[in-house]
């Protein structure tokens, strides 16, 4: 197994997926491909690779049809190994990200200036969200390293599983593993409650209770981030709300209205030249917005991100058609990122 990342790391890929019957498959900028000079895999061959990096209690209970096994682990203190065990076809695969050791700064990722100032927020909710594999992980990481650096905060972190370890710098930063170190995302929440936490991050808001808890820790003077899995930004303030029964929604919404800051949006797209480049949309929680939020007017929201940018908002065409202006991306690939792709066409000459 220890090769096969070592093949990966060389080749510049961020992910390995191993399956019975095949050939090992690498994804670099995006792309699917096997790994050069790999043989195909039997079942038998992937147990003893498995073998290398789990304990046995943990490859039996995927074995048994239990569930599917979500772990990490650094690798020869270059990276971070992120990992999902599951069953198909009656035998094993598993799925490999590579992760960087070192968290990458605010301009390594190009974040826009609105969404560092959320880093600097006082209290209230932060949502990064798109789909899996756009970089929302490394974004929030890069904001809690900037927090524990230069603020002097109690933070805890609850993720499935712990993928950056941060240092304390001037903060100290608690992170918990749910199913090591706490049983799930809403019991390690309720227990923040009593943790004295100025900053919270939770891996994925995706259940009733983690989403209650985390609106009352907004509203009562913490900064909590959270990620989503949406198709953009006012997606993500959707999904929140219908995650609960009809006749709590307008509280949640009321709740949402008070309390949330922020949502990044974001994609990643191959740059020109090799490696991968994330585009953002960003929409800062003003009075207008809030008044959307609490009355369910959010097919309004994207009009206020349109207009909104001396705020530091932008939709995603407006940071895909900037990508395309600096020749770090091609038309052809932001049109297809875009739900719009007639506003890049239109934004060439921005």
């Amino acid at each position: 197994m220890d090769q096969l990342i070592e093949a990966l790391w060389r080749a510049g890929g961020t992910d390995l997926h191993i399956s019975g019957g095949m050939v090992p498959k690498i994804r670099i900028e995006g792309r699917l491909q096997d790994l050069p000079g790999a043989p195909r895999l039997l079942p038998d061959q992937i147990d003893h690779l498995l073998a290398q990096i789990l304990p046995a209690d943990q490859i039996d209970y995927c074995r048994s049809g239990s569930g599917d096994l979500d772990f990490s682990f650094g690798w020869r203190q270059t990276a971070r190994i992120r990992g999902n065990l599951f069953r198909q076809r009656n035998s094993l695969a598993v799925a490999l990200r590579l992760m960087p050791q070192e968290v990458p700064t605010f301009d390594q990722l190009r974040l826009p200036d609105s969404v560092r100032r959320f880093a600097q927020a006082s209290q209230g909710l932060v949502l990064v969200s798109g789909p899996t594999g756009s970089g929302k992980s490394t974004t929030l990481a890069s904001m809690i390293a900037w927090i524990a650096a230069n603020q002097a905060k109690h933070v805890i972190t609850i993720e499935d599983p712990i993928e950056y370890v941060h240092r304390h710098g001037r903060s100290v930063v608690n992170q918990r593993a749910v199913g090591e170190d706490a049983p799930s995302f809403a019991e390690a929440l309720r227990s923040a409650l009593r943790e004295d936490p100025d900053v919270l991050l939770i891996g994925e808001l995706r259940d009733l209770e983690s989403i209650r808890v985390a609106l009352t820790l907004a509203e009562t003077g913490h900064l909590v981030f959270g990620t989503v899995h949406t198709n953009d930004s006012v997606q993500s303030i959707d999904r929140l709300v219908d995650v609960f029964p009809g006749d709590e929604q307008s509280q949640i919404r009321t709740q949402l209205g008070l309390s949330l800051t922020g949502v990044v949006y974001q994609r990643l797209l191959p740059r020109v030249g090799g490696g991968v480049v994330p585009a953002f949309e960003v929409m800062v929680v003003d009075s207008s917005l809030r008044n959307l939020i609490r009355e369910g007017r959010t097919s309004q929201m994207r009009n206020q991100l349109l207009v909104g940018q001396a705020a530091g908002m932008m939709t995603l065409e407006q940071s895909l058609s900037e990508l395309v202006q600096e020749g770090l991306v091609t038309h052809q690939d932001a049109v297809a990122r875009s739900r719009h792709p007639a506003d890049i066409s239109r934004r060439r000459g921005y």
